[in-house]
C-alpha cells in the first residue's frame, strides 16, 4: 500500500476532521504541514494538490483527495469495520445530516477568509475589526452549536455520540467546531448532550492525537 499523505494545517477544522478519521481508522499518514497565514494555500504547488487553495488534501490510494467530507466517506466505504457513518439508509441520512450542519453551514462563514473580509469591511468603517470578528463568531459559531444541539435532541435515536455508541462522521465534524468556539471564547456549556459528546470523545486516542497541540506546525 502506497503511503497516505496529509497536506494539512493545524487548526483548519476540515484538516483536523481528517485526522480524526484517519486515527479511527488505525491508519498510519505522514503530515505536509500548509501554512494558512503565510499563503502557503495559494501558490501553485498547493494549487496543483487543491485547486480552491484550501485544506485539506489527502494522497491515498494513488489520488490526491480534497473536501474533509467526501474524504470521510471515501474511507468509510474502502476501510469498513469503523464505521464512520452507519449502514442503515436513515441512520446514514441522519449523520449526514448532523455533521453537514457544522461542515456546510456553521464552519463556512467562520472560515479565514471570510472572517479576514469582515475585518476589512470594519476597518473600512472606522470600526473595531477585532471587535467584529469576535461578534461574527460569537454569532454564527454560537448559533450554529445551538441549533445542532436541537437536532441531537430530536429524533430520540441518541447514544453515548452523536448517533449510536460510537463515534461517526457527525462526531468527527463536532469536536473541531468545539475547538474553534474555545479559541473564540464561544460559550457552548448550556448545551448538555454537546458537552457529554466531547467528553467521552476526549477520552479516545484519535481524537486526542488529532488536536491541534498535537499536530506539526
Amino acid at each position: 500500500m502506497s503511503e497516505i499523505v496529509l497536506y494539512d494545517y493545524w487548526r483548519s477544522s476540515a484538516s483536523y476532521r481528517v485526522r480524526i478519521a484517519l486515527g479511527l481508522l488505525d491508519l498510519p499518514y505522514r503530515t505536509v504541514p500548509v501554512d494558512l497565514l503565510a499563503g502557503s494555500h495559494k501558490i501553485g504547488e498547493h494549487l496543483v494538490r487543491n485547486p480552491q487553495g484550501l485544506v485539506p488534501a489527502l494522497e491515498i490510494d494513488g489520488v490526491m483527495m480534497t473536501q474533509s467530507v467526501s474524504i470521510i466517506e471515501y474511507l468509510d466505504e474502502t476501510r469498513p469495520g469503523q464505521g464512520l457513518l452507519p449502514t442503515e439508509t436513515l441512520a446514514r441520512q441522519r449523520v449526514r445530516a448532523l455533521s453537514h450542519a457544522i461542515a456546510m453551514d456553521t464552519h463556512p462563514v467562520c472560515n479565514l477568509g471570510v472572517v479576514r473580509h469582515v475585518m476589512d469591511i470594519a476597518e473600512a468603517h472606522g470600526d473595531d475589526a477585532d471587535a467584529a470578528r469576535q461578534e461574527w463568531m460569537a454569532k454564527y459559531i454560537g448559533s450554529g452549536l445551538a441549533g445542532f444541539e436541537a437536532m441531537l435532541a430530536g429524533d430520540g435515536t441518541n447514544g453515548d455520540f452523536c448517533h449510536g455508541d460510537r463515534p461517526s462522521m457527525a462526531d468527527i465534524c463536532l469536536i473541531p467546531q468545539l475547538y474553534n468556539a474555545r479559541r473564540w471564547n464561544v460559550r457552548f456549556s448550556h448545551l448538555p448532550r454537546i458537552c457529554a459528546i466531547e467528553q467521552r470523545c476526549n477520552a479516545i486516542a484519535a481524537f486526542a492525537n488529532a488536536h491541534p497541540d498535537q499536530c506539526p506546525r
